[in-house]
């Protein structure tokens, strides 16, 4: 009996906005910031803390989603927040970097349209089903691909190779990503039980 409480108690998903791992995607947001304001008075230099910042939001990634698991905190916000807090860090930083010419203004737009799209899939579920949902393993893949390239264009702006094998690699799992959220939107959509 009291194995099946503790399963029963490990598969809630609160409504709790203020929780550990919450707090660590909002720092994700607003880690952006600091990483352009010291990239742009270093005369668009990298340095070391620039560095340590951009270890830290890759980190807090992946630490937010184990921190929640670990202490039992896994909420409704959170599921939001965390793949929100990745779409809106990335375009802080893509958009700079567009800005200071790293980056080509075409990836930026496609980058925006499929974001855009997923959203607007993810906020017809939320108000129709009453669900969030869980982002996709691809959509995971996409964000690490995308950092990938962001950081070599941002380190190493002259040197060409990485970053091209990067944006390919980011073009590919966004369009993979794009059809698996299309997938599991069709799914819910047709009121099929998701998780």
């Amino acid at each position: 009996m009291a194995d099946s409480q503790h399963i029963t108690r490990k598969k809630e998903i609160s409504s709790a906005l203020f929780t550990w791992s919450n707090l660590i995607s909002f720092s994700r947001i607003f880690v952006a910031f600091p990483i352009i304001y010291l990239h742009y008075k270093n005369g668009q230099q990298p340095t070391w803390i620039i560095g340590a910042l951009v270890f830290y939001g890759i980190i807090s990634d992946y630490l937010d989603g184990y921190i929640a698991r670990k202490t039992n905190s896994v909420s409704e916000w959170g599921k939001t927040l965390d793949p929100i807090a990745d779409k809106v860090s990335a375009l802080i930083l893509f958009v700079y970097a567009v800005s200071v010419g790293l980056i080509p203004l075409w990836f930026l737009i496609i980058e925006v349209i499929r974001d855009a799209a997923i959203l607007s899939g993810s906020i017809y579920i939320q108000r129709r089903h009453g669900k969030v949902a869980m982002a996709v393993m691809s959509g995971k893949w996409s964000v690490n691909a995308l950092a990938a390239y962001w950081m070599c264009a941002f380190f190493l702006p002259h040197v060409l190779w990485p970053q091209l094998f990067f944006m390919g690699c980011a073009l590919t799992l966004m369009l993979l990503s794009f059809f698996d959220y299309l997938y599991w939107f069709n799914r819910t959509r047709k009121r099929v039980e998701f998780t």
